[in-house]
C-alpha cells in the first residue's frame, strides 16, 4: 500500500472508530440485523454515478442512518460526516472496474471506492460484518476487543525489534569510535530501524481503528518510540553516497519502498540506499561523517553541525580536532566547541564500555 493510499484509508477509519456518531450508526445497524451502503463524500464525482433517490440534506444522527439503512438503495454522507446528502441512491459505477467481491453490495461498494477514490462502507446483513473500502484497499472493521488483542501482540514484538535496534545501534557507536566500521554494521541498523517504523507504524493503524478506547496502546507506543528521533535519518546522512540525481529523500524513499522480503536481504538494502560504489560488499570499511553522534549534543543546532562536518569531512577528523580547531567553524564558538569535545568524548567513553561489557 501507498503511503497516500495508507493516510486514506486511516482517515477513513478515524471517522467510524469507536465513540465516533459514525461508527454509532454503523452498530446500530447491525445490532438490527439489517445491511447498507454508505459513501462518505457528495461531491461532483459521487452525483455523477447517483441515480434516483432522493435528496435529504439533513444533519446526521445515528438514529437517522439506522432508519435509512431500511431502504435498499445507497446513503451519501457529507465527507466528514456530518450531513445525509441523500438516501434510497442507486449506485452506477464503471462496470469495467475490477472487483473480488461476490455480493451486489460489496461489489458495488468496491467498484465506487475504485472508482472515485472516497470511502464506501458495507455493512454485510448476512455476515453480520463493517467493510470499508478506498481506492483499490479493502478494511474489514474487527471488533474492539480482537483490534486490542492485535494491538498488544504488535506492541510485544515492537518491543523486541526496539531492544535489538538498541543493541546494533549501541554497537555502531562504538565501532565509529574506533573507525571499525563495515557496510554490515551501518546497514544492520538501518534494517532494523525500518523494521521497527514498519512495526509502529502498523500499531498507529490499531489506534486510529480503535479510536477513544486506544490510549493506553498509544502511550505505550510513544514509551517505545521517543528515543528513536531520526536516526534513520541520520545512518543515511553519514553513509550514503550523494550525487547529482541521488540525494538524501531518493535514499530515505527507497528504503521505505523495499519489500518486507527485501528488507532481510542486508545487500539489497545497501544497492537500494547507495551505501556502496558497485556490488555491495558487506565486510568493507566504511567512514561515518559524523551527523548522528553530533545530534545527541544536547542544544546543537543543525546548521553548526553541517558546519561541522563540511570544515572537517568525517568522524574520525571531528575527534582528534582540538578545541581551537572547533572554534574556528562558523557559528561554533568556544563553549560549543567544549560541549562538542566533551560530549564526544563521553560518547566515545559510554560507547566502547557498553560494547566491551
Amino acid at each position: 500500500m501507498s503511503a497516500a493510499d495508507r493516510q486514506a484509508m486511516l482517515d477513513a477509519l478515524a471517522l467510524l472508530s469507536p465513540g465516533t456518531p459514525l461508527r454509532d450508526g454503523l452498530d446500530r445497524i447491525l445490532q438490527a440485523g439489517m445491511g447498507a451502503l454508505i459513501v462518505v463524500g457528495d461531491g461532483p464525482p459521487v452525483l455523477n454515478i447517483c441515480s434516483g433517490g432522493f435528496l435529504l440534506d439533513a444533519a446526521y444522527s445515528p438514529q437517522r442512518l439506522s432508519e435509512l439503512s431500511k431502504m435498499d438503495g445507497a446513503i451519501v454522507l457529507a465527507p466528514d460526516a456530518s450531513r445525509i446528502a441523500r438516501a434510497n441512491v442507486h449506485l452506477v459505477p464503471n462496470p469495467s472496474v475490477a472487483t473480488t467481491e461476490t455480493g451486489t453490495r460489496h461489489r458495488t461498494a468496491e467498484r465506487v471506492g475504485r472508482s472515485i477514490n472516497v470511502p464506501v462502507i458495507s455493512v454485510s446483513q448476512r455476515m453480520n460484518v463493517i467493510s470499508v473500502y478506498v481506492g483499490d484497499e479493502k478494511h474489514q472493521i474487527d471488533p474492539v476487543p480482537r483490534v486490542i488483542a492485535r494491538a498488544n501482540q504488535a506492541v510485544q514484538t515492537l518491543e523486541r525489534y526496539k531492544t535489538r535496534l538498541d543493541e546494533v545501534s549501541v554497537a555502531l557507536s562504538a565501532l565509529e569510535v574506533e573507525d571499525l566500521v563495515t557496510l554490515r554494521d551501518v546497514v544492520t541498523v538501518l534494517q532494523r530501524t525500518e523494521m521497527v517504523a514498519r512495526i509502529a507504524a502498523e500499531i498507529e493503524g490499531y489506534i486510529v481503528e480503535l479510536g477513544d478506547d486506544g490510549r493506553l496502546v498509544r502511550l505505550q507506543l510513544e514509551e517505545l518510540t521517543a528515543s528513536m528521533g531520526d536516526d534513520r535519518r541520520l545512518v543515511v546522512r553519514d553513509y550514503f553516497h550523494e550525487e547529482d540525481s541521488w540525494h538524501l529523500a531518493q535514499a530515505l524513499g527507497a528504503l521505505a519502498d523495499l519489500s518486507d522480503d527485501e528488507l532481510v536481504d542486508l545487500r539489497r538494502v545497501a544497492s537500494a540506499v547507495h551505501l556502496a560504489d558497485g556490488p555491495p560488499d558487506l565486510d568493507q570499511s566504511m567512514s561515518p561523517r559524523g551527523y548522528r553522534l553530533l545530534a545527541r549534543i544536547p542544544r546543537l543546532p543543525e546548521n553548526v553541525i553541517e558546519a561541522i562536518v563540511d570544515q572537517f569531512g568525517d568522524l574520525q577528523k571531528i575527534l582528534r580536532a582540538a578545541l581551537d580547531d572547533l572554534d574556528e567553524v562558523a557559528g561554533v564558538g568556544k563553549l560549543r566547541a567544549r560541549a562538542v569535545k566533551d560530549g564526544l568524548s563521553r560518547m566515545a567513553e559510554a560507547s566502547i564500555l557498553d560494547r566491551y561489557n
